[in-house]
């Protein structure tokens, strides 16, 4: 039998590895594929079941085949890696995700759509930000304590230093200081508005979503958590119980978890991180 059943899809920034058998296993198809070739060839193949790992770019990818009219499966790339054999090389993982994608006890991932890559997006903007903003303060309250211009703890005080910055009749500064901490002071000030303008485009992503708006009733839930749950968790069947889904949200994100309740260990088991790949 020449027709291919099953292939396996080795993803890359330019150049794809393709790995196809047929009904009974027997190789019928290795090829390598420039990026602008991929859609071409999948277009001429009959409809057919296509492995990909759970990487970047992938859930972009198994929406384009789905679209063709393919069957697309992602796997984790950590179920993938027991079936590579000997020396790792495109044409071996390729073949390796062929192989496992047929296998029975396979966990897959559900496929996001391009909203929820969008939401997932405004966290992870929302969170680098946030990152970026906390280093700008740490840094303005240690420059300005050496020369004994201090204020409270919280972000909501930093207002005070800024204030300390720009006031030009303020003695304790000198002039080639204040320039350098004017910079730092409107960086921060910038930070703060885009971060507000984010978690804008999340409350509106949150309300118009009846999955977020279900998840923000439970209590200890707000709109960032149930955005976040919401986007990551496509179907939450994927889980095989309430405490699997519960540790994959701790996984994945880091501290989300119900008010008055233990973190978990937040390292990947088999019943946990299969909602990964964003």
């Amino acid at each position: 039998m020449n027709e291919i059943t099953t292939i396996g899809l080795d993803l890359a920034k330019h150049v794809f590895q393709v790995h196809g058998v047929d009904a009974s296993g027997v190789t019928v198809v290795r090829k390598r594929l420039r990026r602008s070739e991929v859609l071409a060839f999948f277009t001429r193949l009959p409809r057919c079941l296509v492995g990909l790992e759970a990487c970047a770019t992938a859930h972009y990818w198994a929406r384009e085949l789905q679209t063709i009219g393919h069957e697309v499966r992602l796997m984790p790339a950590q179920y993938v890696k027991a079936y590579v054999k000997r020396n790792k090389n495109d044409a071996a993982d390729a073949e390796a995700i062929c192989e496992a994608v047929q296998r029975p006890t396979m966990r897959f991932v559900p496929v996001k759509t391009a909203e929820q890559q969008a939401a997932l997006l405004l966290h992870r903007g929302r969170e680098r930000l946030v990152r970026q903003r906390t280093a700008l303060v740490n840094a303005l309250r240690a420059h300005l304590a050496e020369y004994g211009v201090i204020a409270p703890l919280g972000l909501r005080n930093v207002a005070r230093l800024i204030a300390i910055v720009r006031d030009e009749i303020d003695t304790r500064l000198p002039a080639p200081a204040r320039q350098v901490l004017e910079v730092l002071a409107t960086q921060v000030e910038q930070l703060e508005a885009a971060v507000a303008a984010l978690e804008k485009q999340l409350i509106a992503w949150h309300k118009a979503n009846p999955v977020s708006q279900r998840l923000a009733t439970i209590p200890g839930i707000g709109p960032v958590i149930a955005t976040a749950v919401a986007a990551t968790v496509v179907e939450a069947s994927g889980f095989r119980s309430g405490r699997g889904s519960r540790r994959g949200w701790v996984w994945c994100h880091g501290n989300i978890r119900p008010v008055g309740k233990p973190a978990l260990a937040a390292s990947p088991s088999a019943a946990t991180g299969i909602y990964d790949a964003f």
